[in-house]
């Protein structure tokens, strides 16, 4: 574990992406899954100003942009084993796959969704088979919407309709979705409602389906699993706390809470700095640790240490970012970390780096037109505490 802590602390900036001519906050990142032998070759990330960009993984070249409009693009996810194959969810009730390899600017599939659908969450099981969406709320209903993935990759553009929906074990707007990474039949959800469900699809129904619920007590802002053979689910709260479970307990007298944080903000385990939101956690196999990610709104990134005991700091990232950071993706292969935030810069940053770039860095933070669905960071509701 001090060996993973040492590399996690050591990263510098390998890599930073030129500024667009439209610059805009980068809400999500993903890598695409590398084969056997190699490394993973690209980077999608989804743009607060309606369009996907994917870029070289290595170099942080730009290569290519694809456009949501009129929709607002929730999550970007690479598919797990055809790694130029990117899906995104969208605002307008779709889930769209886009094919890296061809020059055309359109959808290579469509999932099309039931008519009042607002997709704000979505993922692809680790076998491809599955694509699971979360819904806002419209009117009492909120929904999470299946499809069936297969075909993707060798068809003419064409739409699917959907498997089916679950409805009844959310009663607010559905933020997040993650499958299982190597059960392709589990999926936790987490929501505004507070509740993180976890979910056995090869069930019948939704009630047999519906393995646990676990209530964060506030909205949920991210889930994912962790713990060996990840048994556990995680998740982060719009008002910054955290909330981590032992699924395995279920059947035993154990208590199943392995730590609640109310607010990390109040956690003293940044030291001097400050830490005033939570970005997103990383369990890393290897040293079988959940991690997770935070910041403060001048762009710093401190890399947190998840025990049964409470938080606890492990590095921080100065430097690099000059406003707030909102999205990041872990390599497990060569230990990186990319991170993309509100002044538009993508940052590659890995062990030891040395940063060859003679750029000064841009010091902008953007005004973005996208309000809507963009976390508000309350740092005013610390003063009030205290």
């Amino acid at each position: 574990v001090q060996k993973i802590e040492e590399q996690l602390a050591s990263l510098r900036i390998a890599k930073r992406s030129t500024l667009s001519e439209e610059p805009a906050y980068l809400l999500d990142i993903d890598i695409s899954k590398p084969a056997q032998s190699e490394s993973s070759r690209f980077v999608a990330v989804s743009c607060s100003n309606k369009s996907i960009r994917v870029y070289n993984r290595e170099t942080l070249n730009f290569l290519r942009e694809y456009s949501s409009c009129p929709g607002i693009l929730n999550g970007v996810r690479f598919a797990h084993a055809c790694d130029s194959v990117v899906f995104s969810a969208c605002s307008d009730g779709t889930v769209k796959c886009w094919d890296i390899r061809l020059a055309t600017q359109k959808a290579v599939q469509v999932f099309r969704g039931y008519p009042s659908n607002v997709f704000i969450s979505f993922d692809i099981n680790c076998s491809d088979l599955i694509i699971c969406a979360g819904t806002e709320k419209v009117e009492k209903d909120t929904f999470l919407v299946f499809w069936d993935a297969r075909g993707i990759t060798n068809c003419a553009s064409t739409t699917k309709e959907p498997l089916g929906v679950y409805s009844e074990s959310h009663n607010d707007d559905i933020t997040k979705i993650c499958f299982h990474p190597i059960e392709p039949n589990l999926v936790v959800s987490g929501s505004t409602d507070g509740l993180v469900n976890v979910f056995d699809i090869n069930k019948d129904n939704e009630d047999d389906a519906l393995l646990s619920t676990c209530n964060s007590d506030s909205s949920v802002s991210s889930v994912g699993w962790s713990g060996k053979d990840y048994k556990q689910v995680y998740c982060m709260t719009h008002d910054e706390g955290f909330c981590w479970w032992d699924i395995a307990q279920l059947d035993t007298e154990e208590p199943i809470t392995l730590l609640h944080v109310l607010d990390v903000r109040d956690a003293d385990c940044v030291g001097q700095d400050s830490l005033h939101y939570l970005v997103g956690g990383l369990y890393h196999e290897k040293a079988d640790k959940l991690f997770l990610i935070g910041g403060t709104p001048t762009g710093n990134i401190h890399l947190i240490s998840c025990g049964t005991d409470g938080l606890s700091l492990v590095g921080s990232l100065c430097g690099g970012h000059s406003a707030t950071v909102r999205s990041f993706c872990w390599s497990l292969t060569d230990e990186s970390l990319l991170t993309g935030g509100e002044d538009a810069q993508l940052l590659l940053w890995k062990p030891g780096a040395v940063e060859r770039s003679l750029t000064k860095k841009a010091s902008m933070k953007i005004a973005s037109s996208v309000q809507k669905r963009v976390r508000v960071h309350n740092s005013s509701l610390k003063s009030r505490k205290k």
